[in-house]
């Protein structure tokens, strides 16, 4: 059986990408991790592949705002590759830096044609960096790819910039219409919450991650590399847990849709 192909981005700063590369070739998948410079040197193609992540970290030391250089930089040089790559049918997920800078480059939301940016991640309402666990509330509404058939997460989030704006009521109105509302932070209940620790940034309408219209595209604050194992979860010697941690499932899910229809 051919295996879906994936970039793991890496370089700068990031940080998560082993942990993001594990995650993927549990799912089946053929991961390498990939520095961006050769994919601006065309040493590595986009075409050969079929998903791209965009892992967490420190890109560029978050020198302007988290995420910003890294966008500014894969967009200058490499924005028509991943449109052209986006077009084709093919997955993109980026984790907490990944998703700053996938919204700084205006590949998400995105509620229109057109590419400019249209929502930020902003400074936390605590003011301080957040390192915790969080629960989160998975839309089944939502067309995003790598949440099928999820309930409820629980995730590890670690940032300082993870509050989710939209540009204007406009596009925030459609984010919530078009569904791309895909992850709420929520309580031990499942109800989505804009109580502090629960929801650790102050987003409103407690938004923990986003998709594109297509569901192909997405973007979370919290780290689902972060628990692939049983070990990873802060309770594991307290509580009879799953052998795989609930994060492993974004990954497979993502590798089942392009084991399917992309290869």
């Amino acid at each position: 059986m051919k295996k879906p192909k994936v970039i793991v981005l890496t370089g700068y700063g990031i940080n998560c990408d082993y942990e993001t590369q594990t995650a993927f070739n549990q799912a089946g998948a053929d991961a390498k991790r990939v520095h961006i410079n050769d994919i601006i040197n065309r040493k590595v193609k986009l075409d050969d592949y079929q998903i791209i992540a965009f892992p967490g970290g420190f890109s560029f030391g978050d020198d302007i705002g988290a995420g910003k250089v890294l966008a500014v930089k894969f967009e200058f040089r490499l924005g028509d590759a991943l449109r052209k790559f986006v077009s084709k049918g093919n997955l993109v997920i980026g984790i907490c830096n990944g998703f700053q800078a996938m919204t700084k480059m205006g590949i998400l939301p995105s509620t229109g044609k057109t590419s400019l940016q249209e929502a930020t991640l902003t400074f936390n309402d605590s003011g301080r960096f957040e390192d915790r666990w969080v629960y989160l509330k998975v839309n089944e509404k939502s067309p995003c790819i790598f949440t099928k058939n999820l309930d409820m997460l629980y995730l590890p989030v670690r940032h300082g910039e993870g509050k989710f704006i939209a540009a204007n009521e406009k596009i925030q109105s459609s984010i919530i219409k078009n569904q791309q509302v895909a992850l709420q932070y929520c309580d031990g209940n499942g109800n989505p919450t804009q109580e502090y620790p629960f929801n650790p940034n102050g987003s409103p309408m407690a938004i923990a991650g986003v998709c594109d219209p297509t569901g192909r595209i997405f973007g979370l604050m919290p780290h689902p590399e972060a628990y692939l194992f049983k070990t990873n979860h802060p309770r594991w010697t307290r509580e009879n847990l799953p052998e795989e941690g609930i994060g492993q499932k974004i990954f497979h899910n993502a590798v089942e849709f392009a084991r399917k229809n992309l290869i």
